[in-house]
């Protein structure tokens, strides 16, 4: 099994896929138990001094002026976890709960937190027993971090509330811990707060939904290429020096994509050779690479926030490097809210684009010589017809979820925190496009690999030919007439979502980009 060692630094988005997917085990690295121990100390020396300080002797939010005694603020921080846990709704998905976790530790484990290192090796502990936490779908504001959903995983640590089993149960933390030789931990002067105070949900979700639209991404330039072969397209809209003189990196990317998967095509270049020529192929086809491309550059920038989030230990107050320990609104989620709500933007138009090749290539009036709804006797065979229906409510749900969530913002705590970002939302609502999103590319590879096939006496490229050979394999059947078509587009979502198009494909035309 592999394993994450947590320093100060350095944690990578794919340290965040090996825990939250993969169940990697995690160990603390002595850099960061010293720096543990060296910003505890520095916490502690505050927390004997009459002045009070922010998060270690007063209260929360628009009760942070009373100062608190010294015997009341093991509750204090008890009751902060216990108050905060206040989610509502079904319950976050198991991996949404572990890499959100896991991001907590990075930034504990950074020192700039003041947590004992007893408590950051206890969250260690827990994801490695694979005790996850119920954590529900709403609660945060995305501003003092990801509040609700990270009280609900400490809530665990201090053995209450709810959690799940290795084995999928959920049970009492307490149990649980016991269970597995693991201590509640008895929390301390800080430490409650700064297992709060984090970035760490939408964070989690980002990471995720950028690894997941990578493979989309090229699935997208796949089926796209297969949709331009059914409709003996041109594949001449695709040649570098075109791309060249506007060069957008994901644009280039895409079109050298599609014209890898179309080399060798018998399909395609026959646009001028039917009884009305064509001039130019439509939109969808011809524009793929722009709208696709438009796509991958949104996620690059993405990328960047992330990658600038990983870096970074957000927590109020914090402690500095110099001893102090400050206020501040580092914990403000906008830098990502905006990110996750331009890639659902993107999503939702990739996803559009799709599905209008999809009904293209359904429509025996711009199919180019194919039957009506590919279908094997159209009238007592309606073929794909309602396949396309189901394509375009997913679309249609991707628009109303491109909706940007951190346009939104509605004061709380009293109006002390009266401007925040939405950015959980605006991750949950992301992960549903990218489901949606898989969904909407496997009717456009069920289509066009069954127009393809339709096109008897033409032979399509060989990658083409690699697709539909592997999705056949998988199960998915192709054409024929009517049968129950809900398995068949099971099948070819999780063709998709597990990336064995894009597998069955690169041994052919080399990594796609």
């Amino acid at each position: 099994m592999q394993t994450v060692v947590v320093g100060m630094s350095g944690t990578t988005a794919d340290d965040v896929i090996a825990v939250a997917r993969e169940g990697a085990r995690i160990e603390l690295s002595d850099e960061a138990r010293a720096a543990l121990a060296e910003a505890r100390s520095i916490v502690d020396a505050l927390a004997a001094k009459p002045e009070p300080v922010y998060g270690v002797s007063t209260g929360f939010g628009a009760l942070a002026t009373r100062h608190i005694s010294p015997e009341l603020r093991a509750q204090l921080q008890r009751n902060i976890v216990r108050s905060h846990a206040a989610g509502m709704g079904p319950r976050v998905e198991r991996e949404v709960v572990r890499a959100l976790m896991f991001l907590r530790l990075k930034t504990v484990c950074s020192g700039r937190t003041g947590v004992r290192p007893e408590v950051a090796q206890t969250m260690a502990d827990v994801l490695n027993a694979g005790i996850t936490p119920v954590v529900h779908e709403y609660g945060s504001l995305g501003c003092s971090g990801d509040l609700a959903p990270l009280s609900h995983c400490a809530l665990t640590l201090m053995g209450e509330g709810d959690a799940e089993g290795p084995d999928g149960t959920v049970r009492p933390a307490g149990e649980l811990l016991a269970e597995h030789g693991i201590a509640p931990v008895e929390l301390r002067e800080k430490e409650g707060l700064a297992l709060l105070n984090g970035t760490d949900g939408m964070l989690g979700m980002l990471i995720m939904a950028l690894a997941d639209l990578d493979r989309l991404y090229k699935s997208a330039d796949i089926t796209a290429a297969l949709t331009l072969e059914a409709l003996l397209g041109t594949e001449k809209v695709l040649a570098p020096e075109l791309h060249a003189i506007r060069p957008h990196p994901g644009q280039g990317a895409a079109a050298a994509n599609m014209l890898a998967v179309l080399k060798g095509s018998g399909l395609t270049g026959h646009f001028q050779e039917e009884e009305a020529p064509r001039v130019q192929d439509a939109y969808s086809v011809r524009c793929a690479p722009q709208v696709a491309g438009a796509g991958r550059d949104t996620m690059t920038h993405a990328r960047l926030v992330a990658d600038r989030e990983l870096a970074s230990a957000v927590d109020n107050p914090v402690v500095l490097p110099d001893g102090r320990v400050e206020s501040n609104g580092n914990f403000h989620g906008a830098p990502v809210a905006y990110v996750l709500d331009f890639l659902a933007v993107a999503a939702a138009d990739l996803g559009s684009i799709a599905e209008r090749r999809t009904d293209r290539l359904l429509d025996k009036n711009r199919s180019h010589g194919l039957p009506p709804f590919l279908a094997d006797d159209a009238g007592v065979d309606s073929g794909l017809m309602i396949a396309q229906y189901t394509q375009a409510a997913l679309v249609s749900e991707m628009k109303r979820l491109a909706v940007p969530a951190s346009a939104d913002s509605i004061p709380s705590s009293a109006m002390q925190e009266d401007h925040v970002s939405m950015g959980w939302s605006a991750a949950r609502k992301l992960r549903t496009a990218v489901g949606n999103l898989t969904r909407i590319i496997a009717v456009e590879l069920y289509a066009a690999t069954r127009a393809i096939e339709l096109r008897r006496g033409l032979t399509p490229a060989p990658a083409s030919q690699a697709a539909i050979e592997a999705l056949r394999a998988a199960g998915v059947e192709g054409p024929g007439p009517d049968r129950f078509l809900a398995p068949d587009l099971e099948a070819a979502e999780a063709f998709v979502r597990e990336g064995k198009l894009v597998a069955a494909v690169e041994p052919v035309t080399g990594p796609l980009a």
